[in-house]
This record gives C-alpha cells, sequence and structure tokens, in this order.
C-alpha cells in the first residue's frame, strides 16, 4: 500500500475492533508527532513570538489567571 487512497480502502475494510485499535494507534502517534513538532518550533525559536506576546500581555495587565478563578468568572 503506497498511496492514501489505497490505505484509505483498506481501512474501510477492517473489522470494527481492528479499525478502533487503528485508530488508537494513529492518534497516539499523531499526539507524539505533534508534541515532537512543538518541541522542534521551540528549540528552533519559531514560538518565541507567541512568548513574548503573552509576556507582553501580562505585563499590561490582559492576562487572566488559569485556570479561571470560578468567583470571577461568573457573570
Amino acid at each position: 500500500m503506497s498511496t492514501v487512497q489505497e490505505i484509505t480502502a483498506a481501512i474501510d475494510k477492517l473489522p470494527r475492533d481492528a479499525f478502533f485499535r487503528l485508530h488508537e494507534w494513529m492518534s497516539s502517534k499523531y499526539h507524539d508527532e505533534w508534541d515532537r513538532q512543538m518541541a522542534e518550533d521551540a528549540k528552533a525559536g519559531r514560538l518565541d513570538h507567541l512568548v513574548n506576546e503573552a509576556i507582553a500581555d501580562y505585563h499590561a495587565g490582559r492576562a487572566l489567571p488559569f485556570p479561571p478563578d470560578e468567583k470571577s468568572s461568573q457573570p
């Protein structure tokens, strides 16, 4: 299987339990890859502008506590 179309066709033929196992594996792999990409981006400085913006917002008083204080978040 070398194309997405072929892989998709094969997935469509999977029994339900195999499909769910594949989903769990894909979900785990996706999250691992996302974490790896974020770590690479952070190390390369590609997220520095976001950090600087958050720090500026904090110093300007535009930051909210996290998790939000339940008393201050009620209407």
